[in-house]
């Protein structure tokens, strides 16, 4: 595939090297960390789906924090009050629609200034979530999926074939925009109107209509990537997000927006993260609890430090269409 650089191939080899260097070595460990790893990766991964649609459909989106935390909060006590986790992930899409609808209200219709606007979501879902938060509630699981046979496989069966539904997703969900973004002419349309959005005008190509849906449409992968929070923890805390809407920007920008570099960059992501909580879970390391804590976010800063200025943004992102 054509987002699939030689230099991401060479370290994906590295890594599956020392995967089975390590698995050899301590096969329960490693398995464990995989698997934590995969699920690390998964909100990371639609968070940043969510902030790739619409930059390449001309609209910078920093609220996807806001959006994860607005779309788990609904899912969560609508899943908690009427006992039914598909309820739950239904309402928790229902608000993240929402959050996206004002997103690009504001963005597009007022034209106001897509960085206040990505904020303001943030600032209101922490603020809306913490106030009507209920301590003590909880909700029905989300479901998992073994797949028969293959979830028994070494090493590589607990890594991909036993996971939550919206684990599975995530996977599903990066090939889904993969193709749909190159293959089809909806996805030329997103990627022209993020880039050359006058001359796309100039074919008949409705550019406010489909920067409308389009940013709804990355808004409910963004609420995806909250309900997947819920997936292991079955109850809601105030800020659950931790940070994760960020970091899925940084993602977003390590994948050079492109959906399988994303999913690269997720994944190591996510194996710091799942090689954080078994090192903190076994106390291999005698330092202290928030040095493990914080060492996503200080990948996040080496990330944007190294990779920003080779990642180049939609020319038209964050820019208001004004009409030809």
């Amino acid at each position: 595939m054509k987002d699939v650089k030689p230099v991401t191939l060479f370290f994906a080899v590295v890594a599956l090297v020392l995967a089975v260097i390590s698995y050899q070595w301590d096969g329960r460990q490693t398995e464990a960390v995989v698997s934590r790893a995969v699920v690390e990766a998964g909100p990371l991964l639609l968070g940043a789906l969510c902030g790739l649609l619409c930059e390449r459909s001309g609209v910078i989106n920093i609220g996807i924090e806001g959006t994860m935390l607005m779309s788990a909060f609904a899912g969560f006590f609508i899943a908690s009050y009427s006992g039914t986790v598909w309820l739950g992930l239904l309402g928790g899409l229902a608000m993240s629609a929402i959050v996206g609808l004002f997103l690009a209200w504001t963005s597009i219709t007022l034209r106001q200034d897509q960085i206040i606007a990505g904020t303001i979501i943030n600032i209101f879902a922490l603020g809306f979530t913490s106030f009507y938060y209920i301590q003590g509630r909880t909700m029905p699981g989300v479901p998992s999926v073994s797949i028969p046979f293959l979830e028994d496989l070494p090493f590589v069966g607990p890594m991909l074939f036993s996971h939550g539904i919206l684990t599975f997703s995530a996977m599903f969900l990066v090939v889904v925009v993969h193709l749909f973004l190159y293959r089809t002419r909806w996805g030329l349309r997103t990627r022209a109107i993020g880039e050359h959005p006058s001359a796309a005008d100039t074919v008949g190509v409705n550019i406010i209509s489909l920067r409308y849906r389009n940013v709804i449409l990355a808004s409910m992968l963004g609420g995806l990537a909250g309900l997947h929070l819920l997936q292991s923890a079955s109850s809601f805390q105030r800020g659950m997000t931790n940070g994760k809407g960020f970091i899925a920007l940084a993602v977003m920008l390590f994948g050079r927006y492109r959906p399988f570099g994303a999913m690269g960059a997720a994944l190591l992501f996510g194996f710091l993260g799942g090689l954080q909580a078994q090192l903190q879970f076994k106390g291999a390391l005698d330092i202290p609890p928030q040095f493990f804590g914080m060492i996503p976010y200080l990948l996040t800063i080496i990330v944007l430090a190294a990779a920003g200025l080779a990642a180049r943004p939609p020319a038209a992102a964050g820019t208001p269409y004004e009409g030809a």
